[in-house]
């Protein structure tokens, strides 16, 4: 069956950086988009980044555009997240999701950014 599993989180300070990595099984993970979201504490969840199958192509929000990179290894089945200049506003628990079906997604990894 699908898994995803965040992995990376922890606590650091404005201007810090932090990679979360979700490996992925189960299914044929070369095949499908994956994204990144999050959700801050009290609001929805929200649409962090995309990355194409093959790696080619990724797609950011305004709110982290230029400070976050998405990427992915289609051998060792793993998707990252690089997020530098993190921002207070960055705080949230960050999920990887898998673009088939209803979508799929992992249990979510707690980003803090707090002086």
């Amino acid at each position: 069956q699908v898994q995803l599993v965040e992995s990376g989180g922890g606590l650091v300070q404005p201007g810090g950086s932090l990679r979360l990595s979700c490996a992925a099984s189960g299914f044929s993970f070369s095949t499908y988009a994956m994204s990144w979201y999050r959700q801050a504490p009290g609001k929805e969840r929200e649409w962090v980044a995309t990355i194409g199958n093959s790696g080619g192509r990724s797609n950011y929000a305004d709110s982290v555009q230029g400070r976050f990179a998405i990427s992915r290894d289609n051998v060792k089945n793993t998707l990252d997240l690089q997020m530098n200049s993190l921002k207070l506003e960055d705080t949230a628990v960050y999920y990887c999701k898998l673009h088939s079906g209803g979508g799929y997604w992992g249990q979510g990894t707690q980003v803090t950014v707090s002086s």
